[in-house]
């Protein structure tokens, strides 16, 4: 099969091209090549920035592929430009989306099912509080997509699967959310996080994605479908971190300080990035029963990951240079 990853360089990329080249896909990817990478030598290299349907168009000329992952498409103009360019010309289309599509609903409850995508939008977020509407967009205009995907299969059958992801925890992951709690534990000093119950922790391993992944690239099951991908266990912060310090043997500190006093002073979402307010939760038994995923236990990923950690090179992360600014905080609410 010749099969085209769109991105393919960080988080999830790397695994999912390995994971179709052990399955005897002739695999290529396009980026703009800003990301430097470590795929195999044999991976093909279009290059172009996604964003320019022309650019998009000239890459693709000439080309025809059984399978095509797109990892870094974020709005309905995009999806547009995919259709236009692939309609016809590829076997199976898998777009990486995400759990925000429910947050930006009205009345949907967690965990978010399949259909709860249907009912009415929450209105715009004023633009002055920047962290509620840049995630209100994001989650709207991955609706967006999904809703140009989904009339395209309906009119002429374009073969789109949209996979709906939480945050995903991985080895990769630039964001380095559980890094950040791990290197916090490792220090010995307090967690600070926001009062109050806060969002369930219900999130996805990389690794299980790319099974989701996988199971589509080599059938024709679930075409024009939506599937929820995310781990069965839904935890509490505090039940994750004394998860994590446990598999660190490590003692678990937590100083709870009022969430305005922590934005006030630029300390979130670095200092506990599961304390956002747009975190989805949710329910993966359709991906279960029409694709046969079994889902890795959180207990079980926790370990791989603090393995991983432990024996990895230490480096510095962008969401612990405040440290020593949470822990005076915390001194100051303990004191």
């Amino acid at each position: 099969m010749r099969s085209l990853i769109i991105g393919g360089t960080r988080n999830l990329g790397p695994a999912i091209v390995q994971a179709l080249l052990q399955h005897g896909h002739e695999v290529a990817v396009f980026n703009r090549g800003v990301t430097p990478d470590d795929l195999p030598e044999e991976v093909g290299r279009l290059r172009g920035d996604r964003t320019d349907p022309q650019q998009l168009k000239r890459a693709f000329a000439g080309k025809d592929f059984d399978f095509v992952l797109d990892t870094t498409l974020y709005t309905g103009a995009e999806a547009e430009a995919v259709v236009e360019m692939a309609a016809g010309r590829i076997g199976r289309y898998i777009f990486l989306s995400t759990g925000q599509v429910y947050l930006v609903r009205i009345g949907a409850q967690r965990p978010y099912k399949e259909e709860d995508y249907a009912g009415p939008m929450m209105p715009e977020p004023s633009k002055s509080d920047e962290s509620a509407h840049s995630n209100w967009l994001y989650g709207f205009d991955k609706r967006a997509a999904e809703d140009v995907f989904s009339r395209a299969w309906a009119e002429k059958k374009f073969p789109f699967t949209s996979l709906r992801l939480p945050m995903v925890n991985s080895e990769r992951d630039h964001h380095d959310r559980i890094y950040g709690y791990f290197l916090r534990l490792q220090d010995g000093g307090p967690i600070v996080i926001p009062e109050g119950d806060g969002l369930p922790v219900r999130h996805v391993y990389g690794e299980d994605v790319v099974q989701a992944i996988m199971k589509l690239a080599g059938s024709d099951v679930g075409k024009g479908r939506a599937y929820n991908i995310c781990q069965d266990e839904t935890l509490t912060l505090e039940q994750f971190l004394a998860m994590l310090a446990e598999l660190m043997h490590r003692q678990l500190k937590i100083v709870q300080v009022p969430r305005v006093e922590l934005e006030r002073q630029g300390l979130l979402p670095d200092c506990s990035p599961f304390s956002g307010k747009w975190m989805s939760s949710l329910d993966n038994a359709r991906s279960k029963a029409e694709l046969g995923i079994t889902y890795t236990p959180m207990r079980d990923y926790l370990k791989k990951l603090v393995s991983y950690y432990q024996t990895a090179s230490a480096r510095e992360i962008a969401g612990y240079i405040q440290r020593a600014k949470e822990l005076e905080l915390a001194q100051g609410k303990i004191s």
